[in-house]
Parts: structure tokens; C-alpha cells; sequence
């Protein structure tokens, strides 16, 4: 088993949502967070007052996969959260990365391994 973290714009949610259902992902969970990456945020005027904004709002999701769907559930999000008309991308979209899991049990069931994916 896998845990496939994202970090994403906020405004690409939809997207991944749906691109994550249609390859049969049954479940995700999704946290608010702040960060940045080689953009290093930007800079905004606000009653005449410029500040940088260094921290900039992503949202952050968590999948559990089986090994089996690994590759296509890392294809899915990245085709579907890709900025860009052509799909070319642009500086900001995010990151996903993938860890091992050991273990997974489902709380309510007992169900442990595949079974409680």
C-alpha cells in the first residue's frame, strides 16, 4: 500500500476530485495549508500598502492506494491539476509525492491490509 500526498492549487480541487474518482480512488482526505515552493509567494497592495505574500494557500490531499493502482492514481492527478491550456503546466501547480504504508486498519470493521482501502 501507498499513501500519495498532493499539494495543490485550491482552484484545481474539482479536478482532482473527479480525476481521482475515474480511476476507482474511493476516498480522500483534504487539508488546508500554506507554503511555498520556487515561486516564493508574491506581492499584493492592500490600502495603498504593499506586503508580500510568502506563505501562499494549497490544499494539501491524501490518498491510500493499492500498489496496483499506484501509477494511475499518480497519472490521474497530475493530468488533471496541470495548469496550462495545453497541459504544459506553470510554477505553482504542486507537487505529489508517494510513501510506503505498513499497515491500515479500518476502525469501525477491524478490516486490516487491502481489505480496509
Amino acid at each position: 500500500m501507498k499513501l500519495v500526498t498532493a499539494i495543490i492549487r485550491p482552484v484545481m480541487l474539482t479536478n482532482a476530485k473527479t480525476g481521482l474518482e475515474q480511476c476507482g480512488v474511493r476516498g480522500m482526505t483534504v487539508t488546508e495549508v500554506r507554503g511555498h515552493g520556487r515561486q516564493k509567494g508574491h506581492t499584493e497592495v492592500y490600502r495603498g500598502a504593499e506586503y508580500a505574500v510568502d506563505l501562499l494557500t494549497k490544499l494539501k490531499i491524501e490518498v491510500l492506494v493499492d500498489d496496483e493502482m499506484l501509477d494511475e492514481v499518480i497519472d490521474a492527478l497530475v493530468r488533471s491539476v496541470r495548469s496550462g491550456d495545453g497541459g504544459e503546466g506553470r510554477v505553482g501547480d504542486g507537487k505529489v509525492w508517494v510513501t510506503a504504508v505498513e499497515s491500515v486498519v479500518r476502525v469501525r470493521t477491524g478490516e486490516q491490509g487491502r481489505e480496509a482501502l
